[in-house]
């Protein structure tokens, strides 16, 4: 059998040292990919070629970044100008690329800065800055990447759960900004999966989409072993969505 397709969309770099900007992605979401029984293909932001790349993708990665969706796409105003980078044409990209996969019920995995758009695209909003927004002991945006930084508790009934297989597990932690809970769920078909525990939300999943995870850590770093069933389930997942 074809191993499945799956697209990632990359990060981009605007490096001094380099003429032209730079495409780039961890290795790690791809030996990830590549572990769990899939084949991982990199989307340049060609807006012109969605259909093609939906045509050809079994399942779609949105992949982390160092980047920041803008407030206008939640309809708010910048509170926090000086600590948000925006990456337009990757949001503009990806954006489009989630709503042609889920118009397709393509597959998805949102990891990190790919969570918090799904939530956007669903009707959410986002905390622009948690050591502002948030009275918390927990330091989200915590270093090294490859070791635990807290604790979440995964919901009991959610896919994520039956994905996992536990209630409470400890994760990596890279990020400054994170969906707000209080209007996740208003009507947009989107369930909190797992919490930190200050309350911070950690993975969403679309109800009625065949498959639509959302996490907020890094779970291409395997700090837990069962974190390589979310790139199992993704894989498997765009097996019974794509070609035969």
């Amino acid at each position: 059998m074809t191993r499945p397709l799956i697209a990632i969309t990359p990060d981009r770099s605007d490096n001094i040292q380099h003429i032209e900007s730079t495409y780039f992605i961890r290795r790690n979401y791809c030996s990830a990919i590549a572990k769990a029984g899939g084949t991982a293909i990199i989307l340049p932001y060609q807006m012109d070629a969605i259909d093609h790349y939906l045509d050809l993708a079994d399942g779609l990665v949105l992949s982390g970044g160092m980047f920041d969706i803008s407030p206008a796409l939640y309809g708010a105003a910048s509170k926090y100008p000086q600590q948000v980078s925006l990456k337009p044409d990757r949001t503009d990209f990806e954006t489009a690329i989630l709503q042609g996969a889920l118009a397709r019920n393509i597959p998805i995995l949102g990891i990190c800065g790919g969570m918090q758009l799904i939530a956007v695209a669903k009707g959410a909003s986002l905390h622009q800055h948690l050591p502002s927004d948030i009275a918390t002991t927990i330091e989200h945006k915590q270093q090294p990447c490859d070791q635990p930084a807290h604790r979440i508790t995964v919901h009991q009934g959610s896919l994520l759960h039956q994905i996992l297989d536990v209630d409470e597990l400890h994760i990596n932690s890279l990020h400054h900004q994170a969906v707000a809970q209080d209007n996740i769920e208003a009507g947009a078909g989107v369930r909190v999966s797992a919490v930190a525990d200050d309350g911070v939300v950690e993975a969403i999943e679309v109800q009625g989409h065949p498959f639509c995870v959302g996490v907020q850590w890094h779970p291409e770093y395997a700090v837990n072993t069962c974190e390589s069933n979310l790139f199992s389930a993704l894989v498997r997942a765009a097996a019974c969505a794509g070609r035969p």
